[in-house]
């Protein structure tokens, strides 16, 4: 027997548009990203206060509680540049010891996550007393896919330029970029590190999802 494809008044077949069901499904999933703030973030969620780490740790090629970090500049990792140290001393946001760039202060800070997570933030401070257009830039990536950016205006936070920047994002990421505004200032620091983790559906329910309304389609069609 030969199986003849159903058609709906448009044409369509049945399995073209569990296609499109299965394609719009996957657009909705792509990353809406909002800035938020540290009272987002749920009770027991991880924090990276660098408590124990001695001044002078090289922080490119660092892990700490499972996380990882890297430092490039123009796409080559750089030792050397930024360590753990105790400057600029404590803001509202940030209190030693604090990861601080202490050479060129032009690079990306990587941070390679343990797991996928929806939130990330940081307490940071540039050398800058004034408030700072885009004083910080996070890019969130799962994978080598780059899922959304932020940037975030520093206020005078205490004595220099900074404050908190905190990401949510509709899709889980497990890696992120963050770069500082290096023309406004000559040097940048940050602490408690904070990340949770994601209540978005796994891809085996996004799966079953799908395969039932392919299922739902095709009776209706039968």
């Amino acid at each position: 027997m030969i199986y003849s494809a159903p058609v709906n008044r448009n044409g369509e077949t049945v399995k073209t548009r569990i296609v499109w069901l299965f394609l719009g499904l996957c657009s909705a999933s792509y990353a809406s990203v909002v800035a938020v703030g540290p009272a987002s973030f749920p009770s027991g969620s991880a924090l990276l206060d660098l408590t124990g780490l001695a001044d002078g740790t090289e922080v490119n090629g660092l892990t700490v509680n499972g996380v990882h970090f890297s430092y490039t500049v123009g796409g080559s990792p750089l030792s050397g540049a930024v360590v753990i140290d105790g400057g600029p001393g404590i803001t509202n946001n940030i209190a030693p010891p604090n990861i601080v760039s202490v050479g060129d202060n032009t690079g990306v800070l990587g941070l390679l996550l343990p797991a996928p997570v929806t939130l990330f933030g940081y307490g940071y401070a540039i050398l800058n007393t004034t408030t700072v257009a885009n004083a910080t830039t996070i890019n969130i990536f799962m994978g080598a896919t780059n899922l959304g950016t932020l940037s975030y205006t520093g206020a005078p936070d205490s004595t220099f330029t900074g404050g908190f920047a905190g990401i949510q994002s509709t899709i889980p990421f497990d890696r992120v970029e963050l770069t500082f505004n290096s023309t406004a200032a000559p040097a940048f620091a940050l602490d408690n590190v904070r990340f949770s983790g994601s209540s978005v559906p796994e891809p085996s329910t996004i799966l079953l999802t799908v395969a039932a309304l392919a299922l739902g389609l095709r009776r209706r069609h039968q």
